[in-house]
């Protein structure tokens, strides 16, 4: 069901393949040269509107890191917002992209609705930004949040060699995981985001190269850390596959802060999972013999293999109760049954409300705060029964 509003909502995006129109040929780089001399775009500092020279409607923001010159290929960040605010993504990335040298390009006419609008920015974005800058075509990334990360999603799903996504609180077009893609993914989900759920299915299903960073927080973009963590965990990746050249000092040093972090975890699922996540992230680059045994012998652990059997019997009731919130919405429509469907859908509403409101955090305020996100997400959409919509308003959490 979900998945099928979702499809709805973006629009008809796998009939549809974006291509990034770039990097230009060199005899049309040759020819735009003196242009792009001219084009004195500050260093180090957001702006927050460039216009794109072959239409007028569209726009970006940008950030070049401080020591930016055409001299030689920069990597590339691509990002969309689904409420068109580029400059969003320029701050979130900044700091990271100065420190590993990425030019970020948010559009500020994606947004979600019309997949037509979301193309022509795409197309529009590309091909402006590689005609205007040094891009090494080999070091494209995506990213994007909620419906922007569906964008990016399907672009690098498309016939693009993209070196790989940022997808914050939403994964593939249509919600549904993949086994496989060619590309690397960093995922983000809050613990009150109402996309968990689909975070979660993404990282046990998805085999290939693919990280998941949880954090504290709601449907939004992940913290400055985190932001940052995923451009490292990109650089790794691209050493990995051959996209940059192999970097002692940097694979060390990025060895270490997992140490660090590994040691810091909250608890034994935390520690497992990052303990699994640095083996086949590191492995073939640095020794991995240690972590590989400690997290052997954690998996054994009778503590920590009944706390993963809460954890997965957790995410199937949350499942359900998503189901079953559905369906009674489906047969508020039937007259014979509204009545009884409308006083379950209040029962359901009342009671996620009291425990999203609890002073302590929980994974029961988490997941309640979950499901009432989920509900209040697209549900003029879904129903047109004003009185459960009352209901959906007044439960609603602020934001």
């Amino acid at each position: 069901m979900f998945a099928r509003i979702l499809a709805r909502r973006i629009g008809a995006m796998a009939a549809a393949a974006v291509l990034l129109l770039w990097p230009p040929s060199a005899a049309a780089q040759d020819a735009r040269r003196p242009q792009q001399a001219a084009q004195d775009f500050p260093r180090g500092q957001i702006i927050d509107t460039v216009t794109c020279a072959d239409d007028q409607t569209q726009s970006y923001a940008l950030y070049l890191p401080s020591d930016y010159t055409p001299d030689r290929p920069w990597n590339l960040l691509l990002a969309f917002h689904p409420g068109a605010r580029g400059r969003v993504f320029a701050e979130k990335y900044q700091a990271a992209a100065e420190r590993f040298g990425y030019i970020v390009a948010a559009s500020n006419n994606s947004r979600n609705g019309s997949w037509d609008v979301t193309t022509a920015a795409v197309r529009a974005m590309s091909r402006d930004v590689g005609r205007r800058f040094a891009v090494d075509a080999q070091r494209v990334y995506l990213t994007g949040h909620s419906g922007g990360a569906r964008v990016a999603m399907e672009v690098a799903l498309g016939p693009n060699d993209i070196a790989g996504v940022i997808a914050s609180s939403a994964g593939f077009p249509d919600a549904e995981p993949r086994s496989s893609v060619r590309f690397p993914v960093f995922a983000t989900a809050g613990t009150d985001d109402f996309n968990y759920l689909e975070m979660r299915r993404l990282d046990a299903k998805l085999t290939s190269p693919h990280y998941l960073a949880v954090f504290d927080g709601g449907h939004t973009l992940p913290p400055d850390a985190v932001a940052v963590e995923a451009l490292e965990w990109l650089e790794l990746q691209a050493i990995r596959s051959g996209r940059r050249a192999g970097d002692r000092r940097l694979i060390d040093a990025l060895f270490a802060s997992r140490l660090q972090r590994i040691e810091q975890a909250p608890d034994g699922i935390a520690r497992l999972r990052l303990l699994q996540a640095s083996v086949a992230d590191f492995k073939g680059l640095h020794d991995v013999s240690a972590m590989q045994s400690r997290a052997e012998a954690l998996a054994k652990d009778a503590a920590v293999k009944d706390a993963f059997a809460r954890d997965r019997a957790a995410l199937d009731a949350e499942s359900r109760l998503r189901r079953e919130a559905l369906d009674a919405e489906a047969r508020l429509r039937d007259p014979d049954a509204r009545a009884a469907s409308l006083a379950r859908l209040r029962g359901m509403l009342e009671s996620w409300s009291r425990a999203a409101s609890a002073a302590e955090p929980s994974p029961e305020r988490s997941q309640a705060r979950r499901l009432l996100g989920a509900i209040a997400a697209g549900a003029s959409e879904r129903v047109t029964d004003e009185e459960y919509l009352r209901l959906i308003r007044q439960y609603r959490r602020p934001g």
